[in-house]
């Protein structure tokens, strides 16, 4: 990889941000707050019940609701990554952790909780992640009490602005061979980033034996200057620990030189031009 990401923790604090201005940083950030608000209002919790936030990364959701609710729920931080655990941990330990935490290193396609268990489970930007997601749907039904909430929020990449679209196709040398790998690329069946919509997530969640499946997609648009080092992280930046690049992907189909004649002609096309991008996502809400 062009750029080190040796770790969740590491991704999630900078890697994440990388093509980002100030400005942007600031706007995602509400937005995140925005969206972990949203979850936590859809999940209805209520005092004394048991709460998990799965992959919770940097915690916002868990600590979201540790906010709302103090010492009036039992809130479990569970990743798979116990360098996001242990981040949660030292931000915890600075105010004292509260007795009604928990900490679970575990994998959502295999929770380690008994059947039962929780009152609520959420999640945020986890399924995309994941390969299989009906193994995790039914990992969170099996643990999950008669009459629990699955609340979640998932981008769904697949159907984003490509990158072809946001191009004059008479300023790139090779635009049709990109496009149709682009193409490609965000329909991959075996890639966890794209490799699902909305319709899938509902047909999944059922299939697991929810009830009451809603699946409400939002598609934001957002207009923003495109600068040179943003449009560079567009390609050189991971989606996530372990995770190809997007000039990784593209040289599964082209020789290293054309790649990178095509990412100078993007970032020649684009810079310092205001460009409008469509970003779908989907809030979810299943009853057991």
């Amino acid at each position: 990889m062009e750029e080190i990401c040796k770790n969740w923790s590491t991704w999630l604090k900078k890697t994440r941000f990388s093509y980002m201005n100030e400005t942007q940083v600031a706007q995602t950030l509400n937005w995140l707050f925005s969206i972990r608000d949203t979850v936590i209002d859809m999940a209805e919790i209520k005092s004394g019940q048991k709460v998990a936030d799965f992959g919770c990364g940097s915690g916002l959701l868990a600590f979201g609701i540790l906010e709302k609710f103090k010492n009036d729920v039992e809130i479990i931080f569970s990743d798979k990554f116990i360098d996001c655990l242990d981040e949660c941990k030292k931000i915890l330990e600075t105010s004292n952790t509260p007795s009604n935490v928990k900490f679970l290193q575990s994998d959502v396609t295999d929770i380690k909780l008994e059947n039962d268990y929780l009152d609520r489970a959420l999640t945020r930007s986890v399924l995309v992640h994941v390969k299989d997601k009906l193994p995790a749907f039914q990992e969170f039904y099996r643990v999950l009490k008669s009459g629990g909430y699955y609340c979640a929020f998932e981008p769904i990449i697949s159907e984003n602005t490509r990158y072809y679209e946001l191009l004059d196709s008479s300023l790139i040398s090779d635009y049709e061979d990109f496009k149709n790998a682009e193409t490609e690329l965000m329909t991959n069946p075996v890639d966890p980033l794209v490799n699902f919509s909305a319709y899938s997530l509902d047909k999944d969640l059922e299939t697991a034996g929810f009830s009451n499946v809603l699946v409400n997609v939002n598609v934001a648009q957002s207009k923003y200057i495109a600068l040179p080092d943003a449009i560079k992280s567009w390609f050189t930046a991971p989606p996530g620990p372990g995770q190809k690049t997007m000039k990784e992907r593209f040289l599964v189909y082209f020789e290293e030189k054309k790649v990178d004649n095509f990412i100078r002609e993007v970032i020649n096309a684009l810079s310092d031009k205001e460009i409008e991008v469509n970003t779908k996502t989907a809030l979810i809400k299943a009853v057991k």
